[in-house]
């Protein structure tokens, strides 16, 4: 287990892109505040918050669960940014999907060392 969830680097990653979401989201049109705009921004941010609850309750079972949790709502994310992008909101150059990409192999590697047994508590 890591002392904290701010030690693990798909944390830092996931709120980054969180960040960058926020930020993205606000270019959206005024129709899509209570829409589009709202699912994205929740997901984004959920994606971390449940890497750090899960992290933050220090065993192993509920990290997963929290990685487990994230990874659904990564999936989500991904789901929303394609919609923003056949709407036109997002633009098919921008690197989100592939920041998703990065952040669902890291918290699959995490979870599958997990699995295997590897601590992660510093010394």
């Amino acid at each position: 287990m890591p002392k904290s969830h701010r030690d693990l680097v798909v944390w830092e990653k996931a709120v980054a892109l969180a960040g960058a979401i926020l930020r993205l989201t606000r270019t959206f049109p005024n129709h899509e505040r209570w829409e589009l705009t709202s699912q994205i921004n929740r997901a984004a941010v959920s994606v971390a918050a449940n890497i750090a609850e899960g992290a933050g309750k220090g065993t192993d079972r509920s990290l997963l669960q929290g990685l487990r949790i994230a990874r659904g709502s990564l999936a989500e994310l991904e789901t929303e940014i394609l919609v923003a992008i056949s709407m036109g909101y997002v633009g098919m150059s921008s690197d989100y999907l592939q920041r998703i990409t990065e952040i669902e192999r890291l918290l699959n590697s995490l979870m599958a060392a997990i699995r295997r047994g590897e601590k992660f508590r510093a010394p």
